[in-house]
């Protein structure tokens, strides 16, 4: 019996060759789509998920409420509080703190050919001090070295393998020195197996916490006011639910710790699992709302896929009919039918999945490259056991309704060629499933117009300071002579435009700042400013416009301030001018100083943030960057220009540099990565409905052959030959759009709320995506129309 449905299967299948490509192309380009969104999800909602306590491990978060009622959510903590919480809190089992460092030269020794040179390497990430009970929270699989003891000292470090290998080679790195920032020296005690890639805590150069006042002089390790974005604090507990109790027991902690400031700080639990996907709190690129976006798109392929199946399908009832009541009336039960049409499902969806597992198999380095996600395809339990329930499912929703629809059918219908109701061209079923087929494909379309529109925006917005041929280079800390020295010469050069010292640029992802009095007044200003710490050439070097006074003094210590709009506006000043001469008392200086300028409002971070009050000041002592605006004539030429005269000055560290605009442009590395995935998957729900209506097209063509000679003979032209056939599918696409469109508008709206600013959501957006669905639609249509509008109308009265 099951050879006969095969064989009978097969023949089908063979003779309806061009449904059955359209059929298989189509699942497999759903099923594409669907594999593809499974491993870029699957990597990330697997971060961090292969720790064995991973239910029991926090992160202890601290939110500022500050006194103007906004909250800055942060995801560090005090230093001091891993002690206090590992002695004096039950409900925590362990607590290990963590500094990331931002920027670290190390050097190693290598002998080759019986000569020792030094190597030097600048790790922006991926180093940190860590308290020992680090690896007692997180597990590693230790190579060499004791975790106990390893970190317990001073001058002690632990790598990952990779990192031995590549500071070491091949040489046992258990007793090998390191150099940190050209000063202080580290002893390899340890080695550790390289963490698997999904991880957030990708650390490759472990230093004892006891060497951080080496490292860093300036860290106040007793001082719970002390907070700082590298700061990280961990902790597990003795059960999940003890996170509860815990965060109860912090605002007794802050009253302790910070007596009438108390209400400023507030400590939270957060699990390690949910960490990546917060970006608020510093997590990676992608929200958790990304993740369930990207989920349903990836079941709307699918289910598109789907649903071209059951319109090819249903269209052909009527030629499948006839067979149907032959069975019928030979004793056929209509199960047997049902399982016919089953087998012949099973078979497409078996060879779609090949299809579309080759097409993956082919297409993941690419796509691994386009959205900057290391995945890969394994066929391990989870991809197994999706792909069996997608195939699985594909079957049922794809060949369940034609299998039942087809299996009803009265046989006395189906011999006479009565089955108007599965195959005519009033099939309203039919009709749904393309509506909601093109709702899928233009809600899509219109999302990718409005991402695209508003990275356009984000890249022509005035940032108010100018982002262009400008190299931004670190500049080791504390030798402000050299800095001043590298500042003189390259400054010298015809293809140097401007050169600026400070601690970090106009934009930047780190924000620095903190409480002010204002006008002689003894009380602090509810609000926190932000400060850019930079000479007098930062104003030149940026593009910066005065609106007001002038410009600060060359200085190495604070002497006066320029301020932004903002500060100037919430301070009660709608006229800049007469906010000169008032004297602003911030931590930079004990005592107050004068405002001498306002410069025009620019953006600190990305445009998701609205600009926020800030002063600029001279202050040598922090400076880390050097601004360097470059003419753009030979800019190969200056930034070896630059090199050198770095090396001449700084012959220990290593030169890197970085162009300011792509700085900027990291900001918007969400955006750019949806905006990827968006036009990827709705270049597959746009291919998917071309297929389906190809395939429709065709079967209506077929059905309509002798209407269309006998309208020919009477004189129809060409062109309204083609009308006739392309407006059903025409008024099925504005529909679609009637439908999409609230549907895009919503959802696109809520994702806009995300920017601070943003683009409105314009009509024109909704008539271009219909449009567009329109031309795919006439495109599609009309290759088959036209051909049969020019067909012998003798040829097409014969046919039949």
């Amino acid at each position: 019996m099951l050879r006969s449905y095969v064989t009978i299967a097969l023949r089908n299948l063979r003779s309806q060759l061009i449904y059955t490509l359209l059929t298989i192309i189509g699942l497999s380009v759903g099923m594409v789509g669907g594999l593809l969104i499974f491993l870029f999800l699957r990597h990330h909602v697997s971060i961090d998920r292969h720790h064995a306590n991973l239910d029991r491990l926090f992160r202890i978060n601290t939110d500022l409420h500050l006194a103007d009622g906004s909250i800055e959510y942060n995801p560090e903590a005090p230093l001091p509080m891993a002690a206090t919480l590992r002695k004096d809190y039950p409900q925590v089992e362990q607590a290990a703190f963590l500094i990331m460092n931002r920027e670290l030269t190390v050097q190693v020794r290598r002998t080759a050919m019986g000569q020792s040179a030094p190597l030097r390497f600048l790790e922006h990430k991926g180093t940190g001090q860590v308290e020992p009970e680090w690896f007692d929270i997180l597990d590693y699989t230790w190579l060499q070295g004791n975790p106990k003891t390893a970190l317990r000292q001073p001058n002690s470090a632990v790598l990952i393998q990779s990192w031995a290998r590549r500071y070491f080679g091949n040489a046992d790195p258990i007793g090998q020195t390191l150099t940190i920032n050209n000063q202080t020296e580290v002893t390899i005690t340890g080695v550790v197996a390289d963490p698997p890639p999904m991880t957030d805590t990708n650390l490759g150069l472990f230093i004892s916490m006891a060497t951080l006042k080496q490292i860093d002089p300036a860290y106040e390790e007793t001082n719970w006011g002390f907070l700082n974005s590298t700061n990280r604090l961990y902790v597990r507990l003795k059960d999940p639910e003890a996170a509860l109790s815990l965060e109860k027991a912090f605002p007794a902690l802050a009253r302790k710790q910070y007596g009438a400031e108390a209400k400023f700080y507030q400590f939270h639990t957060q699990p390690l699992r949910d960490i990546h996907v917060d970006v608020k709190r510093g997590g990676e690129t992608i929200r958790a709302s990304m993740i369930w976006s990207l989920g349903i798109i990836g079941v709307l392929l699918i289910v598109a896929a789907c649903i071209n199946f059951i319109n090819l399908a249903t269209a052909q009832a009527l030629r499948r009919g006839k067979e149907v009541g032959v069975r019928k009336t030979l004793g056929s039960s209509r199960s047997q039918l049902v399982g016919q049409f089953l087998l012949e499902t099973s078979l497409i969806v078996l060879a779609s999945a090949t299809l579309a597992l080759l097409l993956v198999a082919l297409l993941l380095p690419s796509f691994t490259d386009w959205v900057q996600t290391p995945l890969t395809l394994q066929i391990d339990p989870s991809t197994s056991l999706f792909i069996g329930l997608l195939l699985v499912i594909i079957m049922l929703l794809a060949g369940g309704y034609p299998a039942a629809v087809l299996s009803g059918v009265s046989p006395w219908a189906a011999l006479r060629g009565k089955l108007t109701g599965v195959s005519g061209r009033g099939f309203t079923v039919r009709r749904v499933l393309v509506v909601t087929q093109f709702v899928v494909c233009q809600s899509l379309i219109i999302g990718a117009l409005v991402v695209a529109n508003q990275i356009r925006y984000i890249q022509q917005a005035d940032l108010g300071f100018q982002k262009e041929n400008v190299v931004l280079v670190s500049v080791p800390a504390n030798q402000k002579a050299r800095q001043e020295a590298f500042k003189k010469q390259i400054s010298q050069y015809s293809d140097i435009v401007s050169v600026s010292l400070s601690h970090r640029p106009p934009s930047s992802d780190q924000l620095f700042g903190g409480s002010f009095k204002f006008n002689g007044s003894n009380e602090w200003v509810l609000f926190p400013v932000r400060d850019r710490l930079a000479d007098a050439d930062y104003v030149r070097t940026y593009g910066l416009k005065l609106v007001a006074g002038r410009n600060i003094v060359p200085s190495d210590t604070v002497q006066e301030y320029l301020i932004n709009e903002t500060l100037a506006h919430q301070l009660g000043f709608s006229n800049p001018q007469q906010i000169l001469g008032k004297k602003l008392q911030y931590y930079s200086s004990p005592v107050p100083l004068p405002i001498v300028g306002v410069v025009k409002d620019f953006h600190q971070k990305s445009l998701r943030e609205a600009i926020g009050p800030c002063l600029i000041a001279s202050k040598a002592d922090w400076y880390a960057r050097a601004g360097i605006r470059i003419s753009g004539h030979n800019p190969a030429q200056t930034l070896q220009r630059i090199r050198q005269t770095w090396q001449q000055l700084f012959p220990n560290e290593v030169f890197e540099y970085q162009f300011m605009d792509e700085q900027v442009a990291r900001f918007y590395q969400t955006e750019s990565l949806l905006a990827r995935l968006i036009n990827a998957f709705t270049g597959m729900a746009i291919l998917i409905c071309c297929l389906g209506l190809y395939g429709l097209v065709l079967h209506s063509v077929g059905q309509r052959i002798k209407e269309i000679g006998i309208r020919k003979v009477l004189g129809a032209s060409v062109v309204s030959i083609v009308a006739l056939l392309s407006k059903d599918f025409v008024k099925l696409v504005v529909i679609a759009l009637l439908l999409a469109s609230p549907l895009a508008w919503w959802t696109m709206t809520n994702w806009l709320q995300d920017f601070a600013y943003r683009i409105d959501i314009g009509w024109w957006v909704f008539v271009r995506a219909g449009l567009l669905a329109i031309g795919i639609a006439l495109l599609t249509v009309s290759f088959q129309s036209i051909k049969a509008a020019l067909m012998n109308p003798v040829k097409s009265l014969r046919s039949e």
